[in-house]
């Protein structure tokens, strides 16, 4: 590992310590350790994004924004700015190149996925980390029909290989584990 990715990494887990709820700094090394599981030649700026994904996302609350679909979206479309700018100043802050700390924002922001290798690996790790970590909890609070809805969403954003392994990394019931078969 290079100084500026151990540097660049120090930094974004500095900024998530200071998460009051203490959820930042271990989301973050859990991408680490999936993207090192799922993809072992991730470039050093896709090792940056993944521990990046949601440095000091506290800090823009969700409830800023109206409820619904459209405040939702709203919400993750400026996280993912705010993100891509404060990872990119920390590269350079570590030492990376411009075009690399212009690149981080592009996967970030999640630009180009499907079409962007990088962009796509970028977000099977993040549906890796929410099956693994989050989803027992999240589907606890949710009814049936709620929790096949979101399993759907996560699935499509999904590229083949991430979903063929979440068939065999994971035990989903039917009709959850449809929705990785296609």
């Amino acid at each position: 590992m290079s100084e500026r990715l151990q540097r660049a990494l120090a930094l974004i887990d500095a900024a998530n310590a200071a998460d009051p709820k203490g959820e930042a700094l271990v989301y973050g090394q859990r991408m680490t350790a999936e993207l090192t599981r799922l993809f072992p030649d991730a470039s050093e700026v896709l090792q940056v994004a993944a521990r990046g994904q949601h440095v000091e996302r506290w800090l823009l609350p969700r409830a800023d924004y109206p409820e619904g679909k459209a405040g939702y979206f709203e919400w993750r479309r400026e996280q993912g700015r705010r993100h891509g700018l404060r990872v990119a100043g920390i590269m350079a802050e570590a030492g990376f190149p411009a075009q690399d700390c212009e690149r981080v924002g592009v996967l970030l922001r999640k630009e180009g996925i499907k079409r962007d290798a990088e962009v796509q690996a970028l977000e099977d790790v993040i549906c890796f980390v929410f099956l693994k970590w989050y989803f027992a909890a999240f589907a606890e609070e949710r009814d049936e029909a709620s929790v096949q809805e979101i399993v759907e969403k996560t699935a499509r954003k999904m590229s083949s290989d991430g979903r063929a392994r979440v068939l065999k990394e994971f035990s989903l019931p039917e009709p959850l584990a449809a929705a990785f078969s296609s």
